[in-house]
């Protein structure tokens, strides 16, 4: 018996060694007694075994495995044992057999997944022992979960006639596990177990086989697994009906014309949803000679009706003459200009237009009529040796002779006609405003010159080209600023607002060409990483994604070109708009802007500093100028631009190296943080964090430190500070200066930087395609503006909407020269050469 049990022990010892476990777990085997009785003849089997399991963001997950008989069980994950100490292991004995039992426990976190990501999937399983031998259990596979944010493929809006068969298309963003797909009608889950006209394919696309009026909506394809939800965008279907005639109904009796008549109705079914009308006559008549048919003449009766409809009408006439008259009296105050026109709703007014003077026929082949115009403008045209500050602009083919000698053009009437409606109308516009919101908004009127308006030092302004306005038109138009709280802008997952909310109207005004809003955003280093859309609120307050910057259609209603630090829409049709973006990857960063306040003067021992994390756009910072300049207080730092990433983490401030024995920090924890999503989503605009300090003695008044702002993670910004609080700071140097206070409605030439003239002869000049290349095309290369020539091709002057952008992205500080130089390049093969002064147009 003892030769035997020596033998047993060399043999376990051997079985062990060979299934080499951990150096911890070895010894524990080896030291191990094997149970008597039935357990020491079977292998350890699995009564649980370690499950394929998904990590969620950063949270760990577990393994657990539980054998019986088993004396010891470790796990082992991508071929490499899990030290003895990260096991949790609970012993206990099986009821109903009597044999041991061994549940064991390993957490794994994601930076251990991370390790080996990219080379092999992670896997662990489970290893246990018993006197008999080894038993391993099933891999358990460890993977990341995630749900990317945008869609491999979005449903897309349809019209369909009834009965026919809808598909609706839909690949769900790329996820682990697989994104579950659902489908929504106007916000309602569609259950394919309710409807029976609906089903979803296995590649996730919904089918409706016979399309009824009832599926007219709104449909949302929703993707979710246990790590997001993601929407698509709406795609509406609208389900029309074609209009079918009813039957014919029965002749008329024979009429005293020898015809009768019959007709039908679109009812069969009538029309519905946009639906084509019924082709065809509703009416038929025919010759009824076959019937018996009277010619008799006509009867007293007869004869008494005519006259009494003679005698109707010559009262309505005569009506109609005193009500002319009346009319003429009460507008014999007016300028004949404006003698016909009439007040319309929305704001604005038609007037009918005197023709332009026949004195003006020299200056142009193209006469503008300017008779109308609504500022007076007074410029020359002079030769090159008038001048130092001139630009040139090439003759020739390009820009015909003006003729020997100099001309000036005179946008107003002459004297003798006294104080003219012209004069009287640019002075209203300019300096009339609203009396609400003065401060964010404004407000002019407008005739086909065209005009501007703007919000002095927010980056906002509004350009109306000229021909905008259908001529005999005037409108009267608005531009405003709103404040968030004022406008709920509802923003879905990580969307985030890039600029301010601005409002242009009145909405549905008549626009023949489209005009230019330029406003600020806050998107860093291109749009590359960014998905950025146009919003505009309908006129049911729904906000709808208009436009997809880098997408836009080029015959659509808009159009944006999109620059480092503004955005310039085109549109048709005015209204409220926003840019709103969504990353595309971590790396997508906006842009903050930081700034130090602090009060202007100090009357106790305690001083604030406020330090401010602002959206990045001049409104925003014109906004916390005018507040703190009502709170008293002072900019003492020079703003700092912050790139704050996408990557959920949150932003963190904290004050530093202050002398102790001057002052001290009443901030208890070491840093202050902002939580990502209120810096993310856009719609807190004044974000900031305040630092209260306190002064040991009412004599200390300078204040040195150093206050650090950065992301987890991410960028970071410090701010030296070192100044007296007892004195004022003239850190307000280091803004902006407001360079665009002024009138912020300009109307007429006075609102552009090129003359009337010269632009209509260079747009006349280049519009016509030209072999050379001397056309509108190479001018929109020269200005780096050819990456928008299909939009420019699209409209009827592509000449008239390159002029339009220059204008709008270089007012009021242009530069003239650069762009006489550019056309001169277009044209440079004609030697001829005119210049304009810059002081005189």
């Amino acid at each position: 018996m003892a030769a035997a049990a020596a033998l047993w022990r060399v043999l376990l010892a051997g079985s062990l060694l060979a299934a080499r476990p951990p150096a911890g777990a070895q010894q524990s085997a080896t030291v191990a007694n094997p149970m008597p009785g039935a357990s020491s003849d079977l292998l350890p089997h699995f009564l649980l075994e370690p499950q394929d399991v998904y990590i969620v963001k950063n949270k760990p997950v577990s393994l657990a495995c539980r054998a019986t008989p088993a004396t010891q069980i470790y796990f082992k994950c991508n071929g490499e044992w899990v030290h003895q100490g990260e096991h949790v292991t609970q012993r206990s004995t099986d009821q109903g057999t009597g044999l041991p039992l061994m549940d064991v426990r390993i957490d794994i976190s994601r930076q251990q997944v991370e390790r080996i990501f990219g080379l092999e999937e992670y896997w662990c399983q489970c290893v246990a022992w018993s006197s008999s031998g080894t038993t391993k259990s099933q891999k358990a596979y460890v993977r990341i979960a995630y749900l990317r944010k945008n869609f491999e493929e979005e449903p897309t809006g349809r019209e369909v006639s009834i009965e026919q068969e809808i598909v609706l298309l839909c690949r769900p963003p790329e996820g682990i596990p697989p994104a579950e797909v659902e489908w929504l009608r106007n916000e309602e889950l569609v259950d394919p177990a309710l409807d029976a006209n609906v089903y979803v394919t296995p590649e996730h696309s919904l089918v409706v086989p016979r399309a009824r009026l009832a599926d007219t909506a709104n449909y949302t394809c929703i993707a979710k697994n246990m790590v997001a939800r993601r929407r698509s965008s709406s795609a509406a279907v609208t389900v029309y009906v074609d209009g079918g005639w009813s039957g014919w109904s029965r002749w008329s009796l024979c009429a005293l014309d020898c015809t009768h008549w019959r007709s039908r109705e679109c009812s069969e079914p009538a029309p519905r949803n946009g639906g084509q009308d019924c082709q065809g006559a509703e009416l038929e008549t025919h010759n009824c000679t076959t019937e018996l048919c009277s010619h008799a003449a006509s009867g007293p009766e007869d004869v008494a009706l005519y006259v009494g409809l003679m005698a109707v009408a010559v009262c309505l006439v005569l009506l109609l003459l005193v009500v002319v008259l009346v009319c003429c009296r009460k507008k014999g105050g007016l300028d004949p200009d404006v003698a016909d026109s009439s007040i319309l709703t929305a704001g604005f007014q038609p007037v009918s237009s005197k023709p332009a003077k026949a004195g003006t026929s020299h200056l142009l082949t193209i006469q503008p009529d300017l008779s109308t115009t609504t500022m007076t403008y007074q410029g020359s045209l002079c030769s090159r040796q008038d001048g130092h500050s001139k630009f040139q602009l090439s003759n020739g083919h390009l820009l015909s002779p003006l003729g020997a000698g100099r001309h000036t053009l005179h946008h107003s009437s002459p004297a003798t006609e006294g104080v003219d409606f012209v004069s009287r109308f640019a002075a209203q516009s300019c300096f009339r405003s609203l009396p609400r919101g003065a401060a964010n908004m404004a407000y002019g009127t407008f005739n086909f010159l065209g005009g501007r308006l703007l919000i002095p030092n927010t980056g906002i302004s509004l350009l109306i080209p000229p021909d905008a306005i259908p001529r005999g038109k005037i409108y009267e138009v608005y531009l405003t600023l709103h404040k968030q709280e004022d406008v709920r802008l509802p923003l879905a997952g990580c969307q985030t607002l890039l600029s301010p909310i601005v409002s242009c109207g009145p909405p549905g005004v008549l626009l023949t060409r489209p005009a230019i809003l330029a406003l600020g955003h806050c998107v860093e280093a291109g749009a590359a990483g960014w998905s950025i859309r146009l919003k505009k609120q309908s006129c049911e307050g729904t906000w709808e994604d208009v436009l997809q910057v880098g997408e836009e259609a080029a015959s659509g209603l808009y159009y944006c070109q999109l620059e480092a630090q503004a955005a310039y829409v085109f549109t048709e049709q005015l209204g409220r708009f926003a840019l709103v973006g969504e990353s595309l990857s971590m790396a997508a960063a906006k842009r903050l802007k930081l700034l130090l306040f602090a009060p202007a003067s100090c009357s106790s021992l305690e001083y604030s500093v406020r330090v401010y994390c602002l959206r990045d756009t001049p409104d925003v910072l014109q906004e916390v100028m005018q507040l703190e300049k009502q709170l008293g207080g002072q900019l003492i730092g020079a703003p700092r631009v912050l790139h704050f990433k996408d990557s959920y983490h949150n932003l963190r401030l904290s004050i530093h190296d202050m002398p102790s024995s001057l002052w001290k920090s009443k901030l208890l924890a070491s840093y202050q943080e902002i939580p990502f999503y209120h810096l993310w989503s856009g719609l807190q605009p004044y974000l900031h964090c305040t630092f209260t300090l306190e002064r040991l003695s009412p004599s200390t008044c300078q204040l040195a430190c150093k206050i650090w702002v950065w992301q987890v993670e991410g960028d970071g910004q410090s701010f030296s500070i070192n100044f007296n609080i007892a004195k004022d700071t003239s850190f307000s140097d280091w803004l902006v200066p407001e360079s665009e206070a002024g009138c912020p409605a300009l109307v007429g030439p006075s609102a552009f930087k090129i003359p009337f003239l010269i632009r209509q002869k260079i747009i006349s000049s280049l519009d016509t395609p030209c072999a050379r290349g001397a056309d509108w095309r190479t001018l929109a290369q020269k200005l780096h503006l050819d990456s928008h020539l299909s939009f420019f091709a699209s409209k009827a002057s592509p000449t008239a909407m390159i002029l339009n952008l220059w204008e709008a992205r270089h007012f009021p500080s242009g530069n003239l020269a650069q762009l006489a130089a550019a056309v001169a390049e277009v044209g440079k093969q004609d030697s001829a050469l005119f210049a304009v002064s810059e002081a005189e147009c």
